[in-house]
Formats: C-alpha cells, structure tokens, sequence
C-alpha cells in the first residue's frame, strides 16, 4: 500500500475559501470540464466513464469499479487525485490487511526512550482525500466494513476518539468479477454505499493503438498537472444542494424505484438510500452540464450505474450473470416508466 500523498496550497489559484458561497452552475461546469479534459489525456477513449467519475466526485459519493485487471481502474483514480492536486493514496486489499491498517492505530508515545503512558494516533492511509481501495473483494469482511463504514460517516473513532477524515473525502474501490478464489464478495448492504458503480471495459481499437504509441500511464500521468483544488470540489457539491428537481421529477424517480421493488426478477428492490442516490446524482450530472434545474434525462441516463447494484436478482445465478441481470433490468424498467412531459 502506498503512503499518503499530501496536497498542495489549497489557496492558490482559483481556490475559494470553504466558508464562502457555493459555485453557480457555470462555475461548476467550467471546473468538473478542466477536471474532465485533464484525466481523458491519460484515460483515452473512455468520455463517458471519465465524465461519470467526475459526477461521483461531485456528487459527494463513492465510486465502484468493478473490470478486468489492466483496463485503467488504478489510472483512473490517480488522474482524478493529480488534476485535484489532492492527497491520494492507495491500498492494496488482501485477506491478511487489518482494520489497522486501513484506518490507523493508537500506539503508545516514547520520549527520550522511554513510554509515557500515553497513547498517539497515527493515521491510516485513509486519510486521503482520494482513496483508491484497490480489489476490495479480496479482504476479510471486517477490514470492509471499517472501510465503508468510514465512507458512511466520514470520520474513524478508535478507543473512543473520533478522528474526522480529510474533504472531499473519495474513494474509488476496484473489484474483479471474474476472479472468485480467496475474494469476499461485498454484502448487499455494503454495495449500497457506493453511489455509482462503473465498469471500464477495452477500448476501441484505434484508441488502444493511441495507447501503445504514447503510453500515457508513463508518460503524461507523471507529469500531469492539477486543474483545480478540493476546495473547488467542496463548492461544487454544496452548489448540489441547489440544484432544482421538481415534482414530476420526484415522481418520476419514486416510480422508477417502485418499479424495482415490483419486478417479478428482482427478490429485493432499491432502498431510500438508492432513490436519495439517483437524486443527487441527477443534479450532480445537471451542474456538471452547467444548469441549476434537473431535466428527465439526468435521471434516464444515471439509473442504472446507480441503482442496479443495489437490487437482489435471482441468487443462483452467478456473480457477474447476477451484475449483468440487474443492469438489464434496470434498463427495461427505465424504458418502460413513462417520461414526465
């Protein structure tokens, strides 16, 4: 695992202090485009899947990556973290990794050689701004749940001291779904806490050959410099919170979820917490565009990177038949729920 990396002077630049006012959309979507532009220098071919990271970060989710080795999940996340100029750190999930060791640890203090009988924490390298919890499938249950359960709340509390994580705090876990042998496959209800879930996939054949020739995860990564602060990042999610969704829109998401519940196929539907998850997604994707309102294809597009991992399919099936499964579902569901006028 990788040791924090710390970020820079977050007051040069464009950067706003945290207490001023939030960004209005056009702030917001010059920002989430310079953030854009720069991580697609290095993931070629993949506007789609960068533009729905920079959503989740928006947002103020959390990120699944769930593809084959070797397709970009580590670059990904390291471009996200460089054009932030933002600490980053990566961890390296498996069987034998401890809560310890992702959260910290109090150890005892020594001076001049000698314990005091106090104790120091000392941080884990979750406390990143950007966090990449690389194959999380691979670790016990326990050392998951201290992870997403810092995800939940945004802070670790060990021996009863509550210790806040930085902001913004964002994690990109990663996961093989076709590796199976010594992986912990994550619980429904831990699945829950991610708002997107994402999978890369190969490229197309004449980016792939812009790879090979300029080898951009060598080559320009390194050298990739940041385009915007986290403190822009801070102003961008509370500017989510303004972002109008009327009440056929409502309507149109609550109908969506309850579509989910009903379906013969589905043996467990999405929960409030997803409905609240394809909300704020909307309005991320609606700032990111540069509007202050949500439109019926802000929800459309975002429902099943965000709801279909929170839906049960029939549990014989496998774990990827059962991924692939919910997404068509989810997709049925989307093509058949009337669209508000």
């Amino acid at each position: 695992m990788e040791a924090p990396r710390r970020a820079g002077n977050e007051g040069e630049g464009s950067a706003r202090d945290p207490s001023e006012s939030a960004y209005d959309p056009g702030q917001a979507a010059d920002c989430a485009n310079r953030i854009r532009q720069n991580v697609e220098r290095v993931l070629r071919g993949k506007d789609e899947v960068v533009r729905r990271a920079v959503e989740t970060l928006v947002s103020g989710g959390h990120l699944l990556i769930e593809d084959v080795p070797g397709v970009g999940k580590t670059t990904l996340a390291r471009a996200l973290a460089s054009s932030l100029d933002a600490s980053f750190s990566r961890i390296q999930f498996t069987s034998d990794l401890l809560p310890s060791d992702v959260t910290g640890a109090s150890v005892p203090e020594v001076e001049a050689g000698r314990p005091t009988g106090r104790f120091v924490f000392h941080e884990g390298p979750l406390f990143s701004q950007v966090v990449l919890a690389d194959e999380i499938n691979r670790a016990s249950p326990k050392t998951q749940s201290a992870l997403l359960e810092a995800m939940s709340e945004g802070r670790v509390t060990l021996d009863g001291v509550t210790h806040s994580l930085p902001e913004p705090f964002f994690v990109v876990a990663t996961q093989n779904p076709t590796e199976h042998h010594g992986a912990n496959p994550l619980p429904e209800s831990q699945l829950d806490r991610f708002h997107v879930r994402l999978g890369i996939g190969y490229p197309d054949p004449e980016d792939e050959a812009a790879v090979l020739r300029d080898d951009p995860g060598q080559v320009t990564l390194p050298q990739l410099q940041p385009v915007a602060t986290p403190t822009e990042v801070l102003a961008m999610r509370r500017a989510c919170n303004g972002v109008k969704l009327d009440d056929a829109l409502i309507a149109y998401v609550l109908a969506i979820i309850g579509e989910t519940r009903a379906h013969e196929a589905v043996h467990l539907g999405v929960s409030t917490r997803g409905a609240l998850a394809l909300r704020r997604a909307a309005q991320a994707r609606a700032l990111v565009d540069g509007r202050d309102y949500c439109i019926p294809e802000d929800v459309r597009d975002l429902a099943t990177p965000v709801l279909a991992h929170r839906i049960i399919t029939d549990p014989r099936g496998g774990a990827s038949g059962a991924a692939e499964e919910a997404e068509w579902i989810v997709r049925e569901i989307v093509e058949q729920v009337p669209v508000p006028l």
